[in-house]
């Protein structure tokens, strides 16, 4: 049931979203309709998901300094399969596949023979087994494309947990606290990020995965659909707070990962993203690899995306940073965190080489007021009290 307190909540994504969506809900979504409770949904990387599930600042607090657990039903698989799966899926993608150890994965982003970004996944390896996660809002899309390129490879990409009987769906659970609330319910922790294990957990077949993050622990939790009341119930019950995706897309921006389609647009070269752990400049040739290595081996790009705090009122996407009076920079996205004792305010922006070699404020302007933004060298601490 949506917080009444929910109202209050303060991001620059709820002015692009109505929460009316003709997107499909996520399996997690689903099942609190079924239950008589009336979360508002509105479409979040391709599909429809909860909002808000709590008050803002106890959703906030939970990812920044206890656990959340939250819906990730936008997220699809798809395995990789036939005897040029290795060879093809490393030259479509930028990051390491050969080299992947079993029970380890690694973020990629797609490119175009320019070097430009299409999208990102993530390719995971189990033994001789090969799996790419991709969001919902990328799915048809990347797979025509990647498909498109599997010209004479025997290569074949086989959605998984979609089957009459054996759908499947995903449960994060976020936050410095989530190896405690694991430990809790008997399942086993991942020490390093970009790992993962499989389990029975309670009749369930699980997939555990441990993702990236910059300031607090990531899981993923793939589970039958079958299971999901079950396994929400119980994180529930070890400690982690629901959160709905307000919180959570508020959470990453503070932690600098940006989202294909919102920071990370289709014109840009994967330099400027600043997301260097998606690059392997040792792995050998892949689709757009020229360009990538002519930027790292010739000089830098002219603008990065980088992770600012502002004062002053939140922009909206689009808002433009300006430096001595000069347009310097956009904001991709931005979310105030209503943390305790003090709500702040961070975002994503691509921003030129000059406004970060000048190491000055910038300004910009929201709703007639204007406002002061500082570059932030790495993702804050929310976890000061």
């Amino acid at each position: 049931m949506l917080h009444p307190r929910a109202a209050h909540w303060k991001s620059s994504l709820m002015t692009e979203l109505a929460v009316a969506t003709s997107a499909q809900p996520t399996p997690l979504a689903a099942h609190f309709l079924a239950a008589g409770k009336q979360p508002s949904l509105a479409e979040y990387r391709g599909a429809a998901s909860p909002r808000l599930l709590d008050a803002p600042e106890t959703e906030i607090e939970a990812l920044a300094r206890s656990a959340a657990v939250h819906d990730l039903g936008w997220l699809r698989r798809v395995a990789v399969r036939g005897e040029d799966r290795f060879r093809w899926l490393s030259g479509m993608v930028t990051n390491t596949v050969r080299d992947l150890a079993s029970g380890c994965g690694a973020w990629n982003l797609v490119l175009n023979a320019q070097g430009r970004i299409l999208g990102d996944l993530t390719v995971w390896r189990d033994e001789d087994n090969l799996e790419i996660v991709l969001e919902a809002s990328q799915y048809d899309r990347l797979l025509a494309h990647l498909n498109h390129v599997i010209i004479m490879d025997d290569v074949e990409l086989i959605p998984l947990g979609q089957e009459p009987g054996a759908e499947e769906t995903t449960l994060g659970l976020t936050g410095p606290a989530a190896s405690q609330v694991l430990t809790r319910m008997g399942l086993p922790t991942l020490p390093e990020s970009m790992t993962f294990t499989r389990i029975e957990y309670n009749g369930l077949d699980l997939c555990m995965r441990r993702t990236f993050g910059a300031l607090a622990d990531h899981y993923e939790l793939w589970t039958p659909i079958a299971g999901i009341t079950r396994l929400w119930r119980n994180l529930c019950t070890a400690g982690a707070t629901p959160a709905g995706f307000i919180s959570l897309d508020a959470f990453r921006i503070a932690e600098g990962i940006p989202v294909c389609g919102t920071d990370i647009a289709e014109r840009d070269l994967p330099q400027e993203t600043s997301q260097m752990r998606a690059l392997h400049f040792s792995k050998g040739c892949y689709l757009g690899q020229e360009i990538v290595e002519r930027i790292r081996s010739r000089g830098n790009v002219h603008r990065h995306l980088r992770i600012i705090e502002l004062d002053g009122p939140l922009p909206a996407a689009g808002a433009e940073l300006t430096l001595k009076g000069a347009a310097v920079g956009r904001i991709s996205s931005a979310a105030q965190l209503p943390l305790p004792g003090k709500a702040r305010t961070f975002a994503l922006a691509m921003l030129k080489a000059e406004a970060e070699a000048q190491s000055e404020p910038l300004t910009y302007l929201a709703d007639g007021a204007s406002g002061v933004a500082r570059i932030l060298a790495e993702p804050p601490s929310l976890t000061a009290a």
